[in-house]
Protein backbone atom coordinates (compact mmCIF):
# COMPACT_ATOMS: atom_id res chain seq x y z
CA UNK A 1 0.00 0.00 0.00
CA UNK A 2 1.03 3.52 -1.02
CA UNK A 3 1.58 5.17 2.73
CA UNK A 4 3.13 8.71 1.54
CA UNK A 5 1.90 11.37 3.90
CA UNK A 6 2.19 13.84 1.32
CA UNK A 7 0.39 13.57 -2.34
CA UNK A 8 -1.31 15.63 -5.51
CA UNK A 9 -4.34 15.30 -7.50
CA UNK A 10 -2.74 14.82 -10.22
CA UNK A 11 -2.75 17.41 -13.26
CA UNK A 12 -0.23 20.60 -13.56
CA UNK A 13 -0.70 23.56 -15.49
CA UNK A 14 0.35 22.95 -18.87
CA UNK A 15 3.50 24.76 -20.77
CA UNK A 16 3.01 27.39 -22.88
CA UNK A 17 4.78 26.04 -25.49
CA UNK A 18 2.98 22.78 -25.04
CA UNK A 19 -0.47 24.92 -25.69
CA UNK A 20 1.04 26.40 -28.96
CA UNK A 21 2.09 22.49 -30.15
CA UNK A 22 -0.96 21.29 -29.68
CA UNK A 23 -2.62 24.53 -31.76
CA UNK A 24 -0.76 23.95 -34.56
CA UNK A 25 -1.29 20.28 -34.25
CA UNK A 26 -4.53 20.49 -34.55
CA UNK A 27 -4.18 23.17 -37.26
CA UNK A 28 -2.19 20.51 -39.69
CA UNK A 29 0.83 22.92 -39.22
CA UNK A 30 2.72 20.53 -36.79
CA UNK A 31 3.24 16.92 -37.68
CA UNK A 32 2.26 14.46 -35.16
CA UNK A 33 6.14 13.06 -34.15
CA UNK A 34 7.02 16.85 -33.45
CA UNK A 35 3.53 17.38 -31.22
CA UNK A 36 4.52 13.73 -29.13
CA UNK A 37 7.72 15.36 -28.92
CA UNK A 38 7.00 18.54 -27.03
CA UNK A 39 4.62 16.36 -25.04
CA UNK A 40 7.64 13.97 -24.11
CA UNK A 41 9.45 17.20 -23.53
CA UNK A 42 6.45 19.16 -21.39
CA UNK A 43 6.14 15.82 -19.11
CA UNK A 44 9.80 15.80 -18.44
CA UNK A 45 9.92 19.46 -17.41
CA UNK A 46 6.97 18.13 -14.79
CA UNK A 47 8.98 15.70 -13.56
CA UNK A 48 11.45 17.33 -12.69
CA UNK A 49 9.38 19.97 -10.98
CA UNK A 50 8.06 17.70 -8.85
CA UNK A 51 10.71 15.76 -7.72
CA UNK A 52 12.85 19.08 -7.35
CA UNK A 53 9.67 20.13 -4.75
CA UNK A 54 10.11 17.28 -2.72
CA UNK A 55 7.32 14.99 -4.09
CA UNK A 56 7.21 10.94 -2.95
CA UNK A 57 3.97 10.95 -5.67
CA UNK A 58 4.76 11.91 -9.49
CA UNK A 59 2.15 12.05 -11.87
CA UNK A 60 2.80 13.30 -16.22
CA UNK A 61 0.46 16.08 -14.77
CA UNK A 62 -2.28 14.59 -17.35
CA UNK A 63 -0.41 16.53 -19.78
CA UNK A 64 -1.19 14.34 -22.73
CA UNK A 65 -4.69 15.40 -22.28
CA UNK A 66 -7.48 17.58 -22.72
CA UNK A 67 -9.10 17.03 -19.83
CA UNK A 68 -8.47 14.94 -16.97
CA UNK A 69 -11.41 12.78 -17.98
CA UNK A 70 -10.89 13.03 -21.71
CA UNK A 71 -8.54 10.08 -22.08
CA UNK A 72 -11.86 7.51 -22.29
CA UNK A 73 -13.23 9.50 -24.90
CA UNK A 74 -10.06 9.94 -27.14
CA UNK A 75 -9.22 6.04 -26.81
CA UNK A 76 -13.34 4.22 -27.21
CA UNK A 77 -14.65 4.49 -30.36
CA UNK A 78 -18.52 4.83 -30.21
CA UNK A 79 -18.83 8.03 -27.88
CA UNK A 80 -19.72 10.08 -30.95
CA UNK A 81 -18.49 13.85 -31.55
CA UNK A 82 -17.19 15.62 -28.18
CA UNK A 83 -14.58 18.33 -27.57
CA UNK A 84 -13.80 20.15 -24.50
CA UNK A 85 -16.92 21.54 -24.59
CA UNK A 86 -18.37 17.94 -22.92
CA UNK A 87 -16.09 18.61 -19.90
CA UNK A 88 -16.71 22.38 -19.21
CA UNK A 89 -20.78 22.30 -19.27
CA UNK A 90 -22.36 23.98 -16.25
CA UNK A 91 -23.26 26.58 -13.88
CA UNK A 92 -19.38 27.73 -12.55
CA UNK A 93 -18.84 30.25 -9.65
CA UNK A 94 -15.58 31.15 -8.67
CA UNK A 95 -13.79 34.27 -6.69
CA UNK A 96 -12.30 37.23 -8.37
CA UNK A 97 -13.44 35.41 -11.66
CA UNK A 98 -16.37 35.62 -13.83
CA UNK A 99 -19.32 33.02 -13.53
CA UNK A 100 -19.50 30.70 -16.38
CA UNK A 101 -23.16 29.38 -17.18
CA UNK A 102 -22.23 26.61 -20.20
CA UNK A 103 -25.21 24.56 -22.02
CA UNK A 104 -24.28 20.80 -22.10
CA UNK A 105 -23.59 20.38 -25.73
CA UNK A 106 -26.67 19.15 -27.50
CA UNK A 107 -24.41 16.35 -29.59
CA UNK A 108 -23.23 15.11 -26.76
CA UNK A 109 -24.08 10.62 -26.63
CA UNK A 110 -22.95 7.72 -27.38
CA UNK A 111 -23.67 6.79 -30.98
CA UNK A 112 -22.23 3.06 -30.86
CA UNK A 113 -20.97 0.29 -28.97
CA UNK A 114 -17.94 1.41 -26.76
CA UNK A 115 -15.06 -0.62 -28.20
CA UNK A 116 -11.07 0.41 -27.04
CA UNK A 117 -8.94 1.19 -30.07
CA UNK A 118 -5.62 1.41 -28.06
CA UNK A 119 -5.08 2.19 -24.07
CA UNK A 120 -6.18 4.74 -22.13
CA UNK A 121 -3.13 5.75 -20.22
CA UNK A 122 -0.27 3.27 -21.13
CA UNK A 123 1.63 5.47 -22.91
CA UNK A 124 1.38 8.09 -19.88
CA UNK A 125 2.55 5.18 -17.73
CA UNK A 126 5.59 3.84 -19.83
CA UNK A 127 6.98 7.11 -20.32
CA UNK A 128 6.81 8.28 -16.39
CA UNK A 129 7.87 5.28 -15.19
CA UNK A 130 11.07 5.06 -17.01
CA UNK A 131 11.88 8.85 -16.03
CA UNK A 132 11.44 8.90 -12.24
CA UNK A 133 12.22 6.52 -8.94
CA UNK A 134 9.43 7.75 -7.33
CA UNK A 135 6.27 6.41 -6.91
CA UNK A 136 4.34 6.74 -10.37
CA UNK A 137 0.39 7.88 -10.22
CA UNK A 138 -2.00 7.50 -12.84
CA UNK A 139 -5.58 8.90 -12.49
CA UNK A 140 -8.95 7.29 -13.89
CA UNK A 141 -12.50 8.44 -14.19
CA UNK A 142 -14.79 6.64 -12.26
CA UNK A 143 -17.05 4.91 -14.44
CA UNK A 144 -20.20 6.50 -13.55
CA UNK A 145 -18.68 9.80 -14.16
CA UNK A 146 -19.03 8.87 -18.09
CA UNK A 147 -22.63 9.01 -17.63
CA UNK A 148 -22.36 12.29 -19.30
CA UNK A 149 -21.53 10.33 -22.51
CA UNK A 150 -24.80 8.58 -22.20
CA UNK A 151 -28.04 9.94 -23.85
CA UNK A 152 -31.45 9.04 -23.78
CA UNK A 153 -31.72 10.01 -27.29
CA UNK A 154 -28.97 9.70 -28.85
CA UNK A 155 -27.29 6.55 -27.33
CA UNK A 156 -30.99 4.13 -26.87
CA UNK A 157 -29.82 2.23 -30.50
CA UNK A 158 -26.27 0.94 -28.64
CA UNK A 159 -27.33 1.50 -25.49
CA UNK A 160 -30.76 1.48 -24.25
CA UNK A 161 -30.31 2.22 -20.70
CA UNK A 162 -27.77 3.79 -18.79
CA UNK A 163 -26.99 0.34 -17.06
CA UNK A 164 -25.76 -1.11 -20.23
CA UNK A 165 -23.99 1.66 -21.03
CA UNK A 166 -21.42 1.94 -17.40
CA UNK A 167 -21.43 -1.94 -17.96
CA UNK A 168 -19.45 -1.39 -20.89
CA UNK A 169 -17.30 1.81 -19.72
CA UNK A 170 -16.55 -0.33 -16.06
CA UNK A 171 -15.26 -3.47 -18.56
CA UNK A 172 -13.02 -1.22 -20.48
CA UNK A 173 -11.82 1.05 -17.39
CA UNK A 174 -11.21 -2.50 -15.62
CA UNK A 175 -9.07 -3.92 -18.36
CA UNK A 176 -7.47 -0.65 -18.10
CA UNK A 177 -6.67 -0.79 -14.55
CA UNK A 178 -5.39 -4.32 -15.33
CA UNK A 179 -2.79 -3.61 -17.86
CA UNK A 180 -1.61 -0.56 -15.75
CA UNK A 181 -0.78 -3.53 -13.06
CA UNK A 182 0.82 -5.48 -15.99
CA UNK A 183 2.55 -2.61 -16.67
CA UNK A 184 4.07 -2.46 -12.75
CA UNK A 185 1.74 0.42 -11.88
CA UNK A 186 1.21 0.92 -8.10
CA UNK A 187 -0.51 3.77 -7.55
CA UNK A 188 -4.22 4.89 -9.84
CA UNK A 189 -6.35 7.19 -8.45
CA UNK A 190 -10.27 7.51 -9.29
CA UNK A 191 -11.25 10.77 -10.19
CA UNK A 192 -15.21 11.28 -9.05
CA UNK A 193 -16.63 14.87 -8.69
CA UNK A 194 -20.15 13.40 -9.52
CA UNK A 195 -20.78 12.15 -6.19
CA UNK A 196 -20.09 15.47 -4.67
CA UNK A 197 -22.30 17.55 -7.26
CA UNK A 198 -25.51 15.25 -5.77
CA UNK A 199 -24.93 17.58 -2.87
CA UNK A 200 -26.76 20.57 -5.43
CA UNK A 201 -29.77 20.64 -6.98
CA UNK A 202 -28.95 21.92 -10.47
CA UNK A 203 -26.08 19.19 -10.77
CA UNK A 204 -28.03 16.60 -9.35
CA UNK A 205 -31.06 17.09 -11.72
CA UNK A 206 -28.96 16.00 -14.51
CA UNK A 207 -27.71 12.89 -13.39
CA UNK A 208 -30.80 11.54 -11.90
CA UNK A 209 -32.32 12.55 -15.36
CA UNK A 210 -30.13 9.69 -16.98
CA UNK A 211 -32.72 7.24 -15.34
CA UNK A 212 -31.31 6.80 -11.82
CA UNK A 213 -32.22 8.42 -8.59
CA UNK A 214 -29.97 9.81 -5.96
CA UNK A 215 -29.82 6.45 -3.69
CA UNK A 216 -29.02 4.34 -6.97
CA UNK A 217 -25.95 6.78 -7.86
CA UNK A 218 -24.80 6.66 -4.63
CA UNK A 219 -25.31 2.47 -4.60
CA UNK A 220 -24.58 1.61 -8.03
CA UNK A 221 -21.66 4.20 -8.65
CA UNK A 222 -19.98 2.73 -5.54
CA UNK A 223 -20.51 -0.71 -7.09
CA UNK A 224 -18.99 0.22 -10.29
CA UNK A 225 -15.75 1.95 -8.30
CA UNK A 226 -15.28 -1.00 -6.29
CA UNK A 227 -15.34 -3.56 -9.50
CA UNK A 228 -12.83 -1.22 -10.86
CA UNK A 229 -10.81 -1.81 -8.01
CA UNK A 230 -10.96 -5.28 -7.94
CA UNK A 231 -9.44 -5.85 -11.47
CA UNK A 232 -5.89 -4.58 -9.85
CA UNK A 233 -5.20 -6.58 -6.58
CA UNK A 234 -1.87 -5.35 -5.07
CA UNK A 235 -2.40 -1.65 -6.37
CA UNK A 236 -3.33 1.39 -4.33
CA UNK A 237 -6.33 2.74 -5.57
CA UNK A 238 -6.97 6.85 -4.45
CA UNK A 239 -10.08 7.93 -4.51
CA UNK A 240 -10.78 11.91 -5.50
CA UNK A 241 -13.71 14.23 -4.54
CA UNK A 242 -14.08 17.45 -5.20
CA UNK A 243 -16.83 20.10 -5.65
CA UNK A 244 -15.60 20.87 -9.64
CA UNK A 245 -12.36 22.55 -10.39
CA UNK A 246 -11.83 24.63 -13.96
CA UNK A 247 -10.06 27.68 -14.46
CA UNK A 248 -9.86 28.95 -10.63
CA UNK A 249 -14.22 27.79 -10.54
CA UNK A 250 -16.37 25.32 -8.60
CA UNK A 251 -19.69 23.90 -9.52
CA UNK A 252 -20.95 23.10 -5.77
CA UNK A 253 -20.97 23.59 -2.30
CA UNK A 254 -21.57 21.16 0.53
CA UNK A 255 -20.30 19.38 3.19
CA UNK A 256 -19.97 15.59 3.18
CA UNK A 257 -21.97 14.71 5.95
CA UNK A 258 -25.06 14.23 3.18
CA UNK A 259 -23.26 11.04 1.10
CA UNK A 260 -20.09 10.17 3.09
CA UNK A 261 -22.04 7.28 5.15
CA UNK A 262 -22.99 6.23 1.77
CA UNK A 263 -19.46 6.11 0.08
CA UNK A 264 -16.80 6.25 2.84
CA UNK A 265 -17.18 2.77 4.56
CA UNK A 266 -18.02 1.34 0.96
CA UNK A 267 -15.16 2.42 -0.88
CA UNK A 268 -12.70 0.28 -1.30
CA UNK A 269 -9.86 2.60 -2.05
CA UNK A 270 -6.81 2.73 0.17
CA UNK A 271 -6.30 6.44 0.00
CA UNK A 272 -9.40 8.96 -0.43
CA UNK A 273 -8.30 12.43 -1.72
CA UNK A 274 -10.77 14.96 -0.35
CA UNK A 275 -11.46 18.71 -0.68
CA UNK A 276 -10.66 20.68 2.22
CA UNK A 277 -9.47 24.18 0.84
CA UNK A 278 -11.93 26.70 1.99
CA UNK A 279 -15.47 27.09 3.89
CA UNK A 280 -17.55 25.33 1.13
CA UNK A 281 -15.90 21.89 2.07
CA UNK A 282 -17.75 21.69 5.69
CA UNK A 283 -16.16 20.55 8.31
CA UNK A 284 -14.17 16.96 9.28
CA UNK A 285 -16.75 15.45 10.71
CA UNK A 286 -17.74 13.24 7.88
CA UNK A 287 -14.20 11.47 8.02
CA UNK A 288 -15.50 9.25 10.83
CA UNK A 289 -17.22 6.99 8.28
CA UNK A 290 -13.85 6.46 6.74
CA UNK A 291 -12.63 2.98 7.08
CA UNK A 292 -9.95 2.09 9.58
CA UNK A 293 -8.04 0.88 6.46
CA UNK A 294 -7.89 3.64 4.70
CA UNK A 295 -5.57 6.54 4.35
CA UNK A 296 -7.40 10.59 3.78
CA UNK A 297 -5.27 12.79 2.17
CA UNK A 298 -6.57 16.47 3.61
CA UNK A 299 -6.69 18.61 -0.08
CA UNK A 300 -6.13 21.57 2.30
CA UNK A 301 -4.04 24.04 0.10
CA UNK A 302 -5.78 25.49 -3.07
CA UNK A 303 -5.20 25.39 -6.43
CA UNK A 304 -7.46 28.11 -7.36
CA UNK A 305 -5.76 31.04 -6.39
CA UNK A 306 -1.92 31.72 -6.16
CA UNK A 307 -2.29 32.70 -2.40
CA UNK A 308 0.08 30.67 -0.58
CA UNK A 309 -1.33 29.53 2.71
CA UNK A 310 0.19 29.88 6.06
CA UNK A 311 2.16 26.68 7.22
CA UNK A 312 1.08 27.07 10.90
CA UNK A 313 -2.46 26.94 9.30
CA UNK A 314 -1.97 23.94 7.60
CA UNK A 315 -0.39 22.17 10.04
CA UNK A 316 -3.54 23.64 12.57
CA UNK A 317 -5.86 21.91 10.20
CA UNK A 318 -3.93 18.89 9.96
CA UNK A 319 -4.34 18.29 13.82
CA UNK A 320 -7.76 19.33 13.79
CA UNK A 321 -8.62 16.97 11.49
CA UNK A 322 -6.78 14.36 13.73
CA UNK A 323 -9.43 14.57 16.24
CA UNK A 324 -11.90 12.20 13.65
CA UNK A 325 -9.11 9.94 12.05
CA UNK A 326 -5.86 8.45 13.80
CA UNK A 327 -3.10 11.34 12.28
CA UNK A 328 -0.75 8.20 11.01
CA UNK A 329 -3.76 7.79 8.83
CA UNK A 330 -3.58 11.68 7.19
CA UNK A 331 -1.83 12.73 4.55
CA UNK A 332 -1.59 16.42 2.65
CA UNK A 333 -2.51 17.59 -0.75
CA UNK A 334 -3.95 20.06 -2.49
CA UNK A 335 -7.57 20.50 -2.84
CA UNK A 336 -7.66 19.25 -6.74
CA UNK A 337 -5.52 19.35 -10.00
CA UNK A 338 -3.59 22.91 -10.94
CA UNK A 339 -5.31 22.19 -14.65
CA UNK A 340 -8.12 20.04 -14.81
CA UNK A 341 -7.79 21.22 -18.15
CA UNK A 342 -6.07 22.58 -20.78
CA UNK A 343 -7.03 25.92 -19.76
CA UNK A 344 -5.49 25.47 -16.37
CA UNK A 345 -6.57 27.64 -12.99
CA UNK A 346 -5.18 31.31 -12.50
CA UNK A 347 -1.83 31.09 -11.13
CA UNK A 348 1.43 30.95 -12.61
CA UNK A 349 4.05 28.02 -12.38
CA UNK A 350 6.13 29.81 -9.57
CA UNK A 351 2.74 29.59 -7.43
CA UNK A 352 1.97 25.66 -8.64
CA UNK A 353 5.81 25.23 -7.34
CA UNK A 354 5.73 27.25 -4.12
CA UNK A 355 2.14 24.76 -3.34
CA UNK A 356 3.66 21.88 -4.15
CA UNK A 357 6.99 22.93 -2.08
CA UNK A 358 4.08 24.14 0.75
CA UNK A 359 2.74 20.58 1.05
CA UNK A 360 5.77 18.31 1.35
CA UNK A 361 7.50 20.74 3.41
CA UNK A 362 4.03 20.76 6.04
CA UNK A 363 3.99 16.97 6.07
CA UNK A 364 7.56 16.29 6.79
CA UNK A 365 7.04 18.69 9.33
CA UNK A 366 3.87 16.55 10.91
CA UNK A 367 4.78 13.25 9.92
CA UNK A 368 8.87 13.25 9.45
Amino acid sequence: MVRCHSDHVGSLLRPPELLRAREAHARGELATAGFKSAEDSAVDRVIALQEEAGCEIVTDGELRRLSFQSQFAAAVDGIGEWDLDAFLWGDWYGDGVEDWHRPRPERLGAVGRLVPRRSLSAEEFTYLRARTRRTAKVTLPSPSLLANFWSPQRSRAAYPTLDAFLDDVTDILRREAAELARLGCSYIQIDAPQYALLLDPRPRGFYESRGWSTDTWLERGVELDNALIEAAPGVTFGFHLCRGNQASRWLVAGDYEPIAARIFPRIRARRLLLEYDDARAGGFEPLRHVRDDAMVVLGLVTTKTPRLESRGAIESRVREAARHVDLERLALSPQCGFASSILGNALGEPDQIAKLRLVNAVAAAVWG
